[in-house]
């Protein structure tokens, strides 16, 4: 039975054990060998969090409406976070072990990104974004993602923007 992505990633936490926390979504869109690169600025101690940004790296074959949601996604993290941050809804994000750790994700489905990104940020935690390459699937390849998906994507980062704390923070 597939329950999303969200409960997906959130059962594969429970058995993860580095220090360092990878998330790629399986379809192949991302390029593997990007992995290093995305883990790098958590290696060396420059950030917490890195985000593999599809729109600082090669972008291929992403339809119109695709790009003006992320960009709009994007933005809207930004403003409502005070960061600047280019690709909110990428599936290749890193963080150091322990800031997962202090989040309680609760998503089921494709609002994993906004929950984690929202959450990460208002722990006070920056994103740092790299370059990645991605080559877009088509609905006959099986994208599945769509509008109605945005809409719980805005009001995701929304709700946890305005939430206490203690609300997703474990102790």
């Amino acid at each position: 039975e597939n329950r999303g992505k969200g409960f997906a990633i959130r059962t594969g936490l429970k058995s993860a054990d580095g220090d360092i926390v990878i998330i790629q979504d399986a379809d192949l869109e991302y390029d593997p060998e990007d992995i290093p690169s995305v883990v790098e600025p958590i290696v060396s101690g420059q950030t917490e969090v890195c985000y593999g940004s599809r729109f600082l790296g090669e972008l291929e074959r992403m339809a119109i409406p695709n790009r003006v949601a992320n960009w709009m996604l994007a933005k809207s993290a930004s403003w409502l976070f005070w960061v600047k941050i280019t690709d909110e809804a990428t599936a290749y994000k890193a963080f150091r072990h322990e800031v997962l750790k202090k989040i309680d994700l609760e998503c089921e489905g494709f609002e994993f990104c906004p929950e984690v990104t929202a959450k990460v940020l208002r722990l006070g935690y920056s994103i740092q974004e790299v370059s990645v390459r991605f080559r877009a699937r088509t609905v006959w390849e099986g994208k599945k993602i769509g509008w109605p998906d945005f809409g719980i994507a805005i009001r995701t980062l929304l709700k946890y923007r305005f939430a206490k704390l203690e609300a997703f923070t474990k102790s």
